[in-house]
């Protein structure tokens, strides 16, 4: 009978296993690329005809103004040069790790894409991080406040076409204007591998009157959902909106509150604005050493603003002087992050672990600086943490293997004493006391150990460097799941043989629910990246090994159970 139930099982778990490769050729990461895809396509349409003479967003209609001024006159402002809109023509800037094109009405950055990501895979086209189209409207802002009034500036560029050469580490984008009497210079700097922008304006009054000035960021970025997340079940990374402050060194601020306007204004010295989401941020970094006001608005066309103002300058006649920031845009990699502003480097969000984490990416980043493949350095760091807790695990594995070769004489006791649950919980105990068994052994040092493990996870969850990494054969990267689920079902072969070696649960629903658990976890683990399932599936093997070897060695001591009686 039981061959008879083995023989058609197989098949049938062949085919499951067939269909599911098959649904997720058709339906799995197919439409999260297409989408990705289809917004890529849309941006370039925008940028093709933004060269030819039409600009894609309609930006003019956004407000620079800060918290406390006469909103309704700058708007009136603004609205005045909208029909302008579309006749301007972008301005194209392309580096080595940005491609940008920056609006001459206000110097704003409507596109950048990334080179050096790609947008998909299988796809030859650069992410896109920032964008005005119909899939995503997510831009760049930035302004000038004069005389306490936040107009937009109509700028001339002195090209439409800007390139980095091969020979040159800098390109400068001048943007210039004249503004009742004032000479504006609005100056982007692009460096070769640098992925932050610095942004400034260099201010002359040619008038009789004194001048105040003010420089202003923004972000501005719809609801959308976030085009790098490819995790479909599983935790999801953070979409919204980020500060930092010296009084607060990391905050978030969740869309939902700034379209409720759950956000109180804040002042400090330096700091930052950022909207991130997994793997990619943009950034808003105003000099540290001065005072800048941070706030959280939404504008016309109801998107999430996060923005600065830095503080007010004032210009006598005849006066120069310069008012800037960085902006950053670009991946979340924590070396790029801190040379920009202190603390951008906790947009790479660990969560409430992320001192376990850090040091744990810093292992990991050194691994791969040895082998050169990050699939490769995840199993080695697996190893090399599992080594490291190997004190604790021993004492978790020794104590189960107790437990399971005392197994019989702990049920004997249960079913001698199973009507008098007061007089089995004694000699339960009298029996632990004489075994120096402890209950709870097996799971205390394995409790001990979970934050590094969740840390981890978190760790390789937020890693920039694992996207469109490849491992080995079929896993071409690990940030997606594996397209075949070799992976995950090796993690539940592999948890399956574990459960082999720890003592029967003896509650028999405990032990149906205990077998059950490998099938249910490779299925949530089907969806899983596949860097974390190497973790899973190293971290379990590695787990087996060191837990047969103690549970035989405990099994072949014969001081363990001497005199242990048996039910007849």
């Amino acid at each position: 009978m039981d061959v008879k139930r083995l023989i058609l099982l197989i098949p049938l778990a062949i085919l499951a296993y067939l269909l599911v490769v098959q649904w997720n050729q058709d339906y799995g990461q197919t439409s999260y690329q297409s989408s990705s895809e289809q917004s890529q396509r849309q941006s370039s349409d925008s940028n093709a005809t933004s060269e030819g003479g039409g600009a894609s967003g309609n930006n003019d209609a956004d407000n620079l103004s800060v918290p406390g001024d006469d909103a309704a006159a700058s708007q009136d402002a603004l609205n005045s040069d909208e029909s302008d809109t579309d006749s301007r023509d972008f301005i194209a800037v392309t580096t080595d790790v940005l491609d940008v094109r920056i609006d001459p009405h206000g110097g704003d950055i409507v596109y950048a894409a990334l080179p050096q990501h790609k947008q998909a895979l299988e796809s030859d086209r650069s992410y896109v991080l920032l964008s005005d189209n119909q899939t995503r409207s997510y831009v760049a802002r930035s302004g000038l406040q004069l005389n306490g009034e936040a107009n937009r500036i109509a700028f001339t560029p002195d090209n439409s076409e800007y390139l980095l050469g091969d020979d040159e580490e800098q390109l400068e984008v001048n943007l210039t204007a004249e503004v009742n009497g004032i000479d504006v210079i609005k100056r982007l700097t692009f460096e070769r591998g640098n992925y932050a922008v610095d942004v400034n304006y260099y201010l002359a009054n040619n008038t009789d009157e004194p001048v105040s000035a003010r420089f202003i960021g923004q972000l501005a970025r719809d609801n959308s959902p976030d085009p790098s997340s490819g995790v479909s079940m599983g935790m999801n990374s953070y979409l919204g909106a980020a500060y930092s402050t010296p009084e607060e060194t990391y905050g978030k601020i969740d869309f939902d509150d700034i379209q409720s306007g759950n956000f109180n204004n804040r002042e400090a010295q330096g700091g930052w604005i950022a909207i991130i989401q997994h793997y990619f941020v943009s950034a808003w970094a105003p000099s540290q050493d001065q005072q800048n006001l941070y706030y959280v608005s939404t504008d016309s066309r109801d998107r999430n603003v996060v923005a600065f103002a830095g503080p007010t300058s004032e210009l006598a006649p005849e006066e120069e002087t310069s008012l800037g920031a960085t902006l950053y845009m670009g991946p979340k990699v924590q070396d790029h992050l801190e040379e920009v502003a202190p603390n951008l480097r906790l947009t790479v969000d660990y969560g409430w672990l992320w001192f376990l984490a850090n040091p744990l990416f810093w292992l990991l980043d050194k691994i791969h600086d040895i082998v050169g493949n990050w699939g490769w350095s995840i199993v080695l760091l697996t190893v090399l943490v599992k080594t490291i807790l190997f004190p604790l695990s021993a004492k978790a594995y020794k104590s189960m293997a107790r437990m399971r070769k005392l197994g019989p004489e702990m049920q004997r006791l249960k079913e001698m004493y199973g009507d008098d649950r007061q007089k089995m919980s004694q000699e339960m105990m009298k029996f632990y006391q004489k075994e120096k068994i402890n209950p709870l052994g097996g799971c205390l040092p394995i409790l001990v150990q979970m934050p590094v493990f969740i840390a981890l996870y978190w760790m390789l969850l937020e890693s920039v460097e694992l996207r469109h990494a490849p491992f080995i054969f079929w896993v071409q990267d690990l940030s997606v799941k594996d397209p075949y689920f070799i992976l995950p079902i090796l993690m539940g072969l592999s948890m399956f043989v574990q459960q082999q070696l720890n003592p029967t649960p003896p509650d028999p629903m405990q032990a149906k629910i205990m077998k059950m658990l490998p099938i249910i976890f490779t299925f949530f683990f089907l969806w899983f990246p596949a860097g974390l399932v190497i973790y899973w599936v190293v971290n379990n093997i590695i787990s087996v090994a060191q837990q047969y070897f103690i549970t035989r060695k405990i099994e072949q001591d014969p001081s363990i159970g001497k005199g242990m009686k048996t039910k007849k």
